[in-house]
């Protein structure tokens, strides 16, 4: 049973792959034996830390820094892919704009939805080719694509369009044999909550929401990414996946 979640002999790119949820995802799929290209912006020094932490515990991780959003970020990355085959793509890259609506501009909107949507069109159109049957692709959507929360309208709407994508993606590419499906997380504690004034009281409304009384772990959710990139789940496609412990269950 255990070699049916097991990632060994594959190979997947991982966006946004070297901090937050993305890093977890990426450093679970080296324990679970995936070989890694851990994509990355700008952070060179969690990069490197990832890479070195990970070493000689996991299958390699490989790091690309690149914009995924530009030209030349999109042939970085398909240079360090290669022509080898990939067993799938796991979308962390994100981006987000919290402010009320009437201060967001379309330069605002533009930034968050080249991010979140645009360049996963992009990269699953360019790397076709190395995607085969069994391959899965994995998008990060999140609560506020079905509920509304204050400021959180950008975000929102990008999370939403990407979960329409996937929906679409995963009906045209089935024949195939290519998986398309998405993860929707709960609150997890990660850099992003840094960006908050308030984090401190953000944080505590979203325990006192959950019926566990705590936050997600990044474990948990890199665990349910393992789950839908590995062969046990090869029934299940153009699904998200909400891991948030009962979160919403609340309301």
């Amino acid at each position: 049973m255990s070699d049916t979640f097991s990632l060994a002999g594959k190979r997947f790119l991982v966006t946004g792959g070297t901090r937050g949820i993305g890093r977890a995802i990426s450093a679970c799929f080296s324990q679970a034996g995936a070989n890694v290209i851990a994509n990355y912006a700008h952070n060179e020094e969690a990069a490197q830390s990832l890479a070195t932490g990970t070493s000689g515990s996991g299958a390699p991780i490989e790091l690309c820094r690149a914009d995924v959003t530009s030209p030349e970020g999109k042939r970085r990355v398909l240079e360090a892919v290669g022509t080898a085959p990939l067993s799938g793509l796991v979308h962390c890259a994100a981006t987000g704009i919290h402010r009320p609506f009437d201060d967001l501009t379309l330069r605002h909107w533009d930034f968050t939805f080249a991010l979140n949507v645009r360049a996963f069109f992009d990269l699953v159109q360019a790397l076709l080719p190395r995607f085969g049957p069994g391959s899965s692709i994995l998008g990060l959507s999140s609560e506020g694509a079905v509920h509304a929360f204050p400021h959180y309208t950008l975000i929102g709407a990008s999370k939403g369009g990407l979960e329409a994508l996937c929906r679409h993606l995963a009906l045209e590419l089935a024949p195939r044999g290519i998986r398309v499906n998405l993860l929707s997380p709960g609150s997890v504690l990660t850099e992003a909550w840094d960006a908050f004034p308030d984090k401190e009281r953000r944080l505590q409304d979203a325990i006192s929401r959950s019926p566990r009384g705590r936050l997600t772990t990044l474990e948990e959710v890199a665990l349910a990414a393992q789950f839908l990139c590995s062969d046990g789940a090869a029934g299940i496609n153009g699904h998200t996946l909400v891991v948030d412990g009962g979160q919403r269950v609340r309301g």
